[in-house]
């Protein structure tokens, strides 16, 4: 029997948080596993926080709550302060250097660092840094495979122009190079 992945994302809303755990969640759907995304929002809209979990399995979900997820992928300071310490012993995490500002206090993770926001910058997508970071965790950790995620784009993004789409997956794509050459 596969474990049961749960994937956390936390960030400010704005920054593609929800938007990356619905990615998630739809690509690992679209392969047959069985899936649950539960967001949470802060009281504030834009700049307030934003986080979701995402479980992952190929058995039926008792459960989709976790307090400890084994993974996290963290865009901004308030987040890493928050959730590093419930990330279970031997779990990833995954960080935007972007805007986090501190290294992480524990040494029983492995971490994963990106500048989501610099590579999205340089690209000319500022919207697309949440892409690229997917692109690298998925590239990464597998735990959905990256050529089944590129079939998904169209789906994920019906109703968005061709070029909407196309500047999502050549953002994820980005991602996927980094961590090929970086981590």
């Amino acid at each position: 029997m596969e474990e049961v992945k749960q994937v956390l994302f936390a960030g400010f809303g704005g920054q593609g948080v929800l938007s990356m755990g619905q990615f998630l969640a739809h690509a690992a759907l679209s392969t047959g596993k069985h899936v649950s995304f539960v967001p949470s929002y802060g009281a504030e809209m834009r700049g307030g926080t934003a986080n979701c979990l995402v479980t992952i399995s190929e058995e039926e979900i008792s459960s989709p709550l976790t307090e400890n997820p084994l993974m996290a992928v963290i865009l901004n300071r308030p987040s890493l302060d928050k959730f590093e310490p419930k990330i279970k012993a031997n779990g990833i995490l995954v960080i935007n250097t972007s805007l986090v500002d501190r290294q992480t206090e524990r040494d029983d993770l492995e971490i994963l660092e990106l500048p989501m926001n610099q590579l999205a910058e340089e690209i000319g997508n500022p919207r697309g840094a949440n892409m690229i970071l997917l692109g690298a965790y998925l590239q990464k950790t597998g735990v959905v495979d990256v050529q089944q995620a590129l079939q998904q784009f169209e789906v994920i993004f019906a109703g968005k122009s061709n070029q909407v789409i196309a500047k999502n997956r050549e953002a994820f794509l980005v991602g996927v190079e980094y961590a090929k050459t970086n981590w």
